[in-house]
C-alpha cells in the first residue's frame, strides 16, 4: 500500500495500509496522541477500491486485511475513516485470541473497573465517555480485554465512536476534549470519534481489577436489579466475538468473571442520573 500508519493502542498494535492518502492522514491526526508502531504488527488492515477504475471514478473503499469478510458493501471515500476503523474491529473480533473479548466499554477508578455491556442503544458508550468526566479513566469503548489467566481488564482505549444525538450530549459535557471529523450518512447515522482523555492514554498499559458488571439501559425511569451469574454469563457469552473460538480457556475466564464481580442491570432517563447511580453502587 502506498500510504501506512503503525499505531499501538495498549497491548495491540495496527497497520492500516490505504491507496489513498486521505484515511490515512485522518487517522494520523486522531491517533496523534497514540505511540505510533512500525514493527510486526499483531493485525494488518487494507483500504483498497473493489476495482481498479473505482480509486479515480466515484471512488468506494473495501475493507481487507488479515481477516475480512466477503462482499462486505463498499463505503465511500469520504468515510474512510470509518473504514479503517470498522477494519480494525473486525481484526480484533475475528483474529484476537489472546483475551477474551467482550462488546463492552469499561472505566477504571483506584485501580478497580467497571464494564459496561448491553444491546446497541443501551448508552454504554455514551456514559463510558461521560464519566471521564468524573474522574474515571477510560479504559475501552468497543471492545473489553479479559486477560484468560489473571480476569484482569487491560486498556484497549480506542477513540470512542459516538452516533447522533450522543455527539451532542458529550461535546456540552466534555468541552476540550479532542474529535475526529463529523461522519455523516453511514448506516448507522452520523458517527463521530472521541479522542480519549489523556490519562487514558497514559494508563494504556495499566489494568485494573473487575469489580462491578453494569448493564445499563437508557430510556427509562431509574430503576436497577441484580442480576444472577447465570444471566450474566448467558448475556456475555452473547457480547463475545471469540468465546467459542477459545474454548474451555474462554470458559474459565467468563466464569471467574461473573463470580468475582457485583452484577447489576440499570435503568437511566439521562446521563446525570446514570452516574449517580453507578457512583452509589461503586
Amino acid at each position: 500500500m502506498k500510504h501506512v500508519f503503525g499505531v499501538r493502542v495498549g497491548p495491540v498494535t495496527f497497520r492500516i495500509g490505504s491507496v489513498w492518502r486521505e484515511p490515512i492522514t485522518q487517522l494520523q491526526i486522531l491517533y496523534r496522541d497514540y505511540p505510533q508502531d512500525n514493527g510486526v504488527p499483531d493485525f494488518t488492515v487494507r483500504l483498497a477500491p473493489l476495482r481498479a477504475w473505482r480509486r479515480w471514478i466515484r471512488p468506494a473503499v473495501t475493507i481487507e486485511g488479515d481477516f475480512a469478510i466477503p462482499d462486505a458493501a463498499p463505503l465511500p471515500l469520504d468515510q474512510g475513516l470509518l473504514a479503517a476503523e470498522m477494519g480494525m474491529n473486525l481484526q480484533m473480533a475475528l483474529g484476537q485470541r489472546r483475551f477474551l473479548l467482550l462488546h463492552a466499554a469499561a472505566v477504571e477508578r483506584d485501580g478497580r473497573a467497571i464494564v459496561l455491556t448491553g444491546e446497541s442503544g443501551a448508552g454504554k458508550s455514551t456514559l463510558a465517555a461521560l464519566l471521564q468526566g468524573r474522574g474515571w479513566r477510560l479504559m475501552a469503548d468497543e471492545f473489553v480485554l479479559l486477560d484468560l489467566a489473571s480476569g484482569m481488564i487491560h486498556p484497549f482505549p480506542r477513540p470512542v465512536s459516538l452516533k447522533n444525538d450522543a455527539i451532542e450530549v458529550v461535546a456540552k459535557s466534555l468541552r476540550h476534549s479532542q474529535w475526529g471529523p463529523l461522519i455523516s450518512d453511514t448506516p448507522k447515522g452520523t458517527i463521530r470519534h472521541l479522542v480519549p482523555q489523556a490519562n487514558a492514554l497514559a494508563g494504556a498499559e495499566q489494568p485494573a481489577r473487575p469489580i462491578l458488571l453494569l448493564f445499563p439501559r437508557f430510556g427509562a425511569a431509574p430503576d436497577q436489579r441484580v442480576v444472577g451469574a447465570g444471566e450474566a454469563f448467558v448475556r456475555l457469552t452473547q457480547a463475545s466475538t471469540n468465546y467459542v473460538g477459545l474454548g474451555e480457556r474462554g470458559f474459565l475466564a467468563l466464569t471467574g468473571l461473573v463470580s468475582d464481580v457485583t452484577r447489576v442491570a440499570i435503568d437511566y432517563p439521562d446521563a446525570d442520573t446514570a452516574a449517580a447511580m453507578i457512583e452509589a453502587l461503586w
